[in-house]
């Protein structure tokens, strides 16, 4: 009995030894299962970490196609240009050698063999020139095949993993040019080359600009800036006396003015850089008129968002057949305005975005940002500065510079300080040292009267007087407040007393608005439109234009300080 019991025990033992074993087997399956399965995960986190460098790679190849092709393009403009002017220089040729014919003095003969060396002298480096150009052409096109063999290898490797994102991949490239069907050519090759005297009156126009040489590794619009080649050297090469036609359409409506017109009143405008392209496009003043900006861009190249806004307001203004008192002003006057209200340091970019006064008047939040004046306390004192402008209607010389006889004005004089008369008073009440710390700050007298939060603690933040010094603190306080006369004393007071207060800080900032997510379908497509959060809004019934004249409620009027405009931009410390 005991046995049995001990062979049936032994069975048990075996089978329940047997089954461990099969779970044993089992389990490194398992183990081997899970192990292939974190495999697998951790290459598709891979793919789709090089999927994502292969999309940032594709973003920067596409921006240097784009520059690329702008470059091709404004070669290809100045080898038209060259062609055109060589053509008229043919039949020039044929003029001087039917002369050299009739010519029987050896002395005249010996003087044109002269000249023909020097034109043969300055044709050979033209023709340096030109194939230093050609070469760079045959480089872009070598970058453009490269970029596409990228992106079919991509294409190719990640075809469908393109969902993961949402991101689908373009398979559309378009060529450099179009019209460039079998390479670039130029018009000044051996097989096109003509004799050294077609071009004797060109490069003697050349010599006479001083410009120097084409440069050759510079073809994009960067080269057309001061102190480079200069922007207006093709059109002026080309432009020639004016015949009987052309000064018959000197009166002429703007719509009927000839393309060379067109192109002279571009470069006045302070938009010579794009000449040269609106050469080969425009045809007459009328089609300028009627172009979009989508045409000022795609035809023009105007990419710079503020210089498309200058020319389609000026054309604005020529549809209306509006004379706009600001339009006067250009943007070398607005450099030395921002000089005038203590903002020197953003001349660089208005002057880049060719800013002028017509300009000023329109001038948005978001132009403000774009030109890189994020603080909230310079958006106020731009605020300010355009809100004297409007009540004076854009008279250039409304502000005050230099202190008058009387050691204090009335506030609608001092509304019309700039930031030098400012520092003036602060040395007229004993506060010189600290005078210079307002440059740069955009303090100026319409911000100290207009802006009802900028009381005499800000202007001593400012003038980084410190706290502890509580007697010079107060001095310039109560002077402060003689300044700004009892009513505008009364405001800020009001104001600093609410509930809702907030102190000026030159730490605040102003960002652009946040797209909800509704937006994110149209973050990649070209937008146009045209925002009307002007800085400062247009005065609808204006009063008398004489600031000198007015009192402080009349400079009021406008309202060109309003905290919640900012606040719906959107403001962080």
């Amino acid at each position: 009995m005991l046995t049995s019991d001990r062979t049936s025990l032994e069975t048990q033992k075996l089978d329940l030894m047997a089954e461990v074993s099969d779970l044993k087997i089992k389990l490194v399956g398992m183990e081997k299962e899970q192990s292939e399965y974190e495999e697998k995960q951790t290459k598709a986190e891979g793919l789709l970490q090089e999927l994502r460098h292969l999309k940032i790679k594709v973003e920067e190849l596409e921006n240097e196609r784009n520059q690329y092709e702008w470059k091709l393009k404004a070669t290809k403009a100045e080898i038209a240009q060259l062609q055109e002017q060589l053509a008229l220089k043919d039949a020039e040729i044929e003029r001087l050698q039917s002369q050299l014919s009739r010519t029987s003095s050896h002395s005249e003969v010996a003087e044109r063999d002269q000249e023909v060396q020097r034109l043969k002298i300055g044709m050979e480096s033209l023709l340096a020139a030109n194939e230093e150009k050609d070469r760079r052409i045959e480089e872009l096109t070598l970058l453009l095949s490269q970029y596409r063999r990228v992106k079919e290898i991509m294409i190719a490797a990640h075809g469908d993993t393109e969902n993961v994102d949402g991101t689908v991949v373009s398979d559309d490239l378009s060529p450099l040019s179009s019209g460039m069907d079998s390479g670039p050519q130029s018009p000044l090759s051996p097989e096109n080359r003509k004799s050294p005297k077609g071009i004797k009156k060109i490069w003697g126009k050349i010599r006479r600009t001083q410009s120097g040489n084409f440069p050759a590794d510079d073809l994009g619009l960067a080269e057309f800036r001061r102190g480079g080649l200069r922007a207006t050297a093709g059109p002026r090469l080309s432009r020639s006396k004016e015949t009987k036609g052309q000064k018959s359409d000197y009166n002429a409506p703007f719509a009927q003015w000839s393309t060379e017109r067109v192109c002279n009143w571009l470069e006045d405008f302070g938009l010579g850089q794009y000449v040269i392209f609106a050469r080969q496009w425009v045809t007459s003043g009328h089609m300028l008129l009627t172009a979009t900006p989508q045409d000022m861009e795609k035809e023009m190249g105007i990419k710079h968002p503020l210089h498309r806004k200058k020319l389609v307001l000026a054309i604005k203004s020529i549809n209306a057949k509006q004379d706009e008192k600001s339009a006067q002003l250009d943007h070398i006057w607005v450099t030395r305005w921002l000089d005038d209200i203590g903002l020197p340091q953003y001349k660089d970019q208005f002057h880049e975005a060719r800013v002028d006064g017509r300009m000023l008047q329109y001038l948005t939040v978001n132009d403000l940002l774009f030109l890189k004046v994020t603080s909230q306390l310079h958006h106020l004192s731009i605020k300010c500065a355009i809100h004297v402008l409007h009540i004076n209607g854009f008279n250039p010389h409304c502000l005050r510079r230099r202190p008058v006889e009387e050691s204090n004005g009335s506030p609608s004089e001092v509304v019309q300080w700039s930031n030098h008369r400012v520092m003036e008073w602060l040395r007229s009440v004993d506060l010189a040292e600290y005078a210079p710390n307002l440059r740069g700050s955009g303090v100026h007298g319409a911000l100290i009267l207009l802006e009802p939060r900028f009381n005499g603690d800000t202007l001593a933040m400012l003038l980084n007087i410190p706290p502890q010094k509580t007697l010079l603190r107060r001095h310039l306080t109560t002077n402060f407040n003689v300044l700004i006369g009892p009513e505008a004393q009364q405001e800020k007071r009001e104001i600093t007393e609410s509930t809702a207060y907030t102190p000026l800080t030159t730490t605040a900032k102003v960002r652009p608005r946040k797209l909800g997510f509704s937006h994110f379908g149209n973050l990649r497509k070209k937008k146009f439109d045209e925002s009307t959060d002007y800085i400062c809004p247009m005065d609808t019934n204006p009063g008398a234009t004489n600031g000198s004249q007015k009192n402080y409620s009349g400079y009021k009027g406008l309202s060109p300080v309003t905290d919640r405009e900012l606040d719906q931009v959107g403001q962080t410390d």
